[in-house]
């Protein structure tokens, strides 16, 4: 998830670990090579094991003549066990740890198949299973086994599926970080990560090389793109440095999975699998530089994005969503996932949702998963529901979802409604309902009289805290209205060249006036409508200032664009790397910084009001 309330999971992170040397082949017996970095362990190629099913030995019905682009429409709506067996060791949790451990670790109770059931008759047709495998790899010292009994506790969850009349997808689910194996400055470590990864498909594989069509392989989740330079486990990553460096590995990793598989031969010759978008993200998976894999069977592949668009409605506090231009960005936004399946791939958003704050939905959670399953009808996508149990939209000790109204909205969409119609009459039952939608929707939900406007230049705040909880209009559109509950911002309307200031205001998201913002995830001064009417000017950031008292710049800021539209200067944007592209007040880029505060500073951790005190207007 992007993320989320998964983004609250980080805090169960362990330190960093140290990882093993890595040697060409996978035979048993110790390598001769020796690192001089102390920290590197000699790996010891521990033998891959046959992990084959002692359940499942016969080979099961793979239904050939099924396309991906069918089966999405077969498998219709799922939803996510999540944080369940993607709960990633912490603490004296270790990889000898037993599996039940970790399936509580984050919460949650042991699954049942009552549980499962409970989806099944929810109307849901499709569960999705997050994993992390090396919560039982001793990979950091090299031996790529998985636990023959974490293994077991896996297939016994398929099974719970499976025999519920659910279609089932396993994947490898961010995994404590592992992935930035792929981005370490050491050759033999990058070479490591690419041996694990077979070594771990090569046994879930095995495990499941019997199993039928039903059973979908996932490659990964959101790690395949830019968190390849993650440092979570592998200390000195970074080494993809720009965008095509990280979109080519992304591409090598996601045939290395399709090749592994396949090369397995049985019913894997011919399983569907669920190749990750780069990022999961709709556009950045568009780019052209993102390739799916080529496969050795025609129709086949899936491909899987994640959507959680507005942040502020889907992880944050945020509340209100619903306007005529909230309506046409998800249809415009998932429209463009239409490309694949033109080119006869099925698509799954493998996460989505408005998740309940504090077990409570918002009041737009109706709206927008209506809104969001009409469009999937209507696209033929296979949506899969981000969940984590209680406190979320499914009770688990009840085993069924915890509002009526929501449930019904599941049933109506159900693949046991919809296989009595065509696809045709599915889509177009969809569409109408959207003309619906949308003609009933406001044009504003802000009342602000700035929104909308195109002959104006818009200057505000894009933020998101530490735990993508608190936000306010984060990304290149200005939406008002996208934010969390209470905050009151300044926004300006720019038509000349001068000095302004924008703020945000904290203090009443809680209606008490003691609310604070703690510190950063992201944070960007942006300026609507400014690349189309001023694209030639600058920001030149003065000041910045929280709750009255000034803030220390690190970095000198520089003006940029994602999309053509928005000008903005980022404050705290982690996830910009390589050479630094933009514009600034004296035409030069040095001592420039995508990140030019220190989010750590103390002045950070308590925001009730935030201040940004800018120029904008042409260069010197």
């Amino acid at each position: 998830m992007k993320k989320l309330s998964k983004a609250f999971l980080l805090a169960f992170l362990t330190a960093p670990l140290f990882l093993g040397s890595c040697a060409s082949n996978s035979n048993s017996g110790k390598s001769n090579a020796k690192s001089s970095d102390p920290h590197v362990k000699i790996s010891i190629n521990a033998e891959i094991p046959d992990t084959s099913s002692t359940i499942v030995t016969q080979a099961q019905d793979m239904n050939l003549e099924l396309t991906a682009i069918e089966f999405s429409r077969i498998m219709g709506n799922g939803i996510n066990l999540g944080n369940t067996m993607e709960a990633y060791r912490s603490g004296s949790a270790s990889y000898s740890t037993d599996a039940s451990t970790y399936e509580k670790l984050w919460g949650q109770p042991v699954t049942s198949e009552s549980m499962i059931k409970g989806y099944k008759a929810a109307g849901f047709d499709t569960i999705r299973i997050p994993v992390a495998w090396t919560n039982v790899v001793d990979y950091e010292n090299g031996n790529y086994v998985i636990s023959k009994t974490y293994l077991d506790r896996i297939e016994t969850l398929v099974n719970y599926a499976l025999d519920a009349g659910l279609y089932v997808i396993i994947n490898d689910h961010w995994d404590g970080g592992w992935w930035g194996m792929f981005g370490s400055r050491t050759p033999e470590i990058r070479d490591c990560a690419m041996e694990l990864y077979k070594a771990l498909w090569t046994q879930i594989g095995t495990r499941f090389k019997n199993y039928s069509y039903k059973l979908i392989f996932e490659g990964g989740n959101e790690e395949i793109g830019d968190r390849l330079n993650d440092n979570n486990v592998c200390w000195n990553s970074g080494f993809l440095k720009d965008d095509a460096a990280k979109y080519a590995a992304a591409n090598t990793i996601n045939q290395a999975f399709v090749d592994t598989i396949r090369a397995q031969g049985g019913n894997n010759a011919s399983r569907f699998l669920l190749i990750p978008g780069y990022n999961t993200d709709v556009r950045k998976t568009c780019d052209n530089r993102y390739k799916m894999p080529k496969d050795t069977i025609e129709g086949r592949l899936f491909v899987s994005v994640h959507y959680y668009d507005p942040s502020p409605l889907c992880i944050g506090d945020g509340d209100e969503w619903g306007s005529k231009q909230d309506i046409k960005d998800m249809g415009d936004t998932l429209k463009m996932m239409s490309k694949f399946v033109d080119a006869g791939y099925g698509v799954i958003i493998g996460e989505y949702g408005t998740l309940p704050k504090n077990g409570k939905y918002k009041s737009a959670t109706m709206l927008y998963h209506s809104t969001f399953l009409d469009y999937c009808d209507s696209y033929s996508f296979c949506p899969v529901l981000w969940d984590t149990g209680n406190g979320c939209f499914y009770n688990k000790s009840e085993c069924k979802l915890n509002n009526d109204e929501f449930a019904q909205l599941y049933k109506a969409h159900s693949w046991d409604i919809e296989k009595e119609y065509s696809v045709e009459k599915v889509k177009s039952a969809a569409q109408e309902r959207l003309k619906k939608t949308y003609s009933e929707a406001l044009a504003s939900l802000s009342g602000s009289d700035l929104e909308g406007r195109k002959d104006i230049a818009i200057a505000y705040i894009m933020y998101a805290d530490q735990a993508w909880s608190t936000n306010y209009s984060v990304g290149d559109q200005y939406k008002p209205s996208s934010k969390s509950k209470g905050i009151e911002a300044k926004d300006i309307g720019i038509t000349e060249a001068g000095n302004y200031t924008v703020s945000l205001d904290f203090s009443n998201m809680n209606g008490k006036g003691t609310s604070k913002a703690l510190g950063f995830s992201f944070c960007a001064l942006g300026i609507a409508n400014g690349e189309d009417l001023h694209p030639d000017w600058v920001i030149d950031i003065k000041s910045i200032v929280v709750n009255g008292k000034e803030a220390k710049l690190t970095k000198k800021n520089y003006t940029s664009s994602d999309d053509g539209h928005c000008t903005r200067s980022n404050i705290v944007n982690d996830w910009v790397s390589g050479n630094l592209k933009g514009r600034t007040i004296d035409g030069s880029m040095d001592g420039c910084g995508a990140t030019i505060v220190d989010k750590t500073a103390m002045i950070f951790q308590g925001m009730k009001t935030f201040e940004i005190n800018f120029y904008y207007g042409p260069a010197n």
